[in-house]
Parts: C-alpha cells; sequence; structure tokens
C-alpha cells in the first residue's frame, strides 16, 4: 500500500496527463481519418477531446505546483539566503493555499448545480458533472500540492531539513 501512495504522490498527474493527451491524439487521428478517408465526420470526437483538455489543464495546475514551475521572481527571492528563501515560499504557498481552499466551495457548488440540473453533453449524452466535476479535482489536489510544498520549505525555515534533502 505504501508503494500505491508513493507512485501516486511521485507520478499520479504526470501520468494522466500523459493518458489525456495520448487519447486526444487518438481521438483526432480517428476524426482526421474519418474525415477525410472515409469522407465521414464523427459528431462525439471534438466534444471528446475539449472535454479532455479541460480536465488535463485543470490537472496542470497541481502538476506544475509539485514540480515549482511558475511565474515567480527567481532574482528576487535568490537574494536571500537559504532559510529566507524558504520563508518567502512559505509565505507565498500560504498565499496560495488560501486561494485553493477558498475556491473548492465555489467548485463543489458548481459541480453540484451540473449534479441538479441533468444537463448532459449534446453529441457524447455525456452527464455534463463528468466534465464540470474537473475545477473540483483540480483544486483539490492542488491544494493538497502546496501543503506539501508549504511543509517542505517550513522544515526549512525551522532549520529542520536541509533544502533538497
Amino acid at each position: 500500500m505504501k508503494k500505491i501512495l508513493r507512485w501516486l504522490n511521485e507520478n499520479l498527474e504526470e501520468t494522466l496527463m500523459v493518458l489525456f493527451l495520448a487519447a486526444m491524439t487518438v481521438i483526432m487521428g480517428i476524426q482526421v481519418f474519418s474525415r477525410y478517408v472515409l469522407g465521414a465526420s464523427l459528431s462525439w470526437s471534438e466534444e471528446l477531446t475539449r472535454y479532455i483538455f479541460i480536465w488535463a489543464g485543470f490537472l496542470s495546475v497541481s502538476y506544475c505546483t509539485k514540480k515549482c514551475i511558475s511565474i515567480k521572481i527567481e532574482q528576487f527571492v535568490a537574494l536571500f539566503p537559504k532559510r529566507g528563501k524558504a520563508l518567502f515560499k512559505v509565505v507565498n504557498h500560504t498565499l496560495e493555499l488560501v486561494l485553493f481552499l477558498y475556491l473548492i466551495p465555489f467548485a463543489w457548488q458548481y459541480l453540484m448545480s451540473a449534479v441538479a440540473s441533468g444537463q448532459t453533453s449534446p453529441a457524447l449524452g455525456l452527464p455534463m458533472y463528468y466534465v464540470q466535476a474537473a475545477p473540483l479535482a483540480g483544486f483539490l489536489l492542488t491544494a493538497f500540492r502546496v501543503l506539501q510544498r508549504w511543509i517542505v520549505e517550513w522544515k526549512v525555515v525551522l532549520g529542520m531539513k536541509e533544502k533538497g534533502a
């Protein structure tokens, strides 16, 4: 069980995004083949690709948070000593965590309104709450990843852990 959790912690977003990209590529490849070779367009392919893209977009926020890939003022942060950098990052992660914890209830309401409406997608007949669950899943996972980063940086601030160790 511990190995599974470790693997999920290290690879979840990246694996899902690779699978989503592969699925979008295959689906659109089939669509191009159907349209230009068979002369018949698929009614559902672009819709499904769009929904997969939405999920990938929300998961990418969590992935970027986990990998510390973001727009930042690196030169300013580099002026501080190691613990000062970590303190700056703790403040940054605290603000990020507040933001995502603030957004989670709104994403939940958005999902529940989709469930209550019973709306389905036009081409696939897919319940729209499958698509509208993406913000909630993305924000929850991102909040978790920010919390992980916050703990790492806080340990550096307290001198409990060397950066990168």
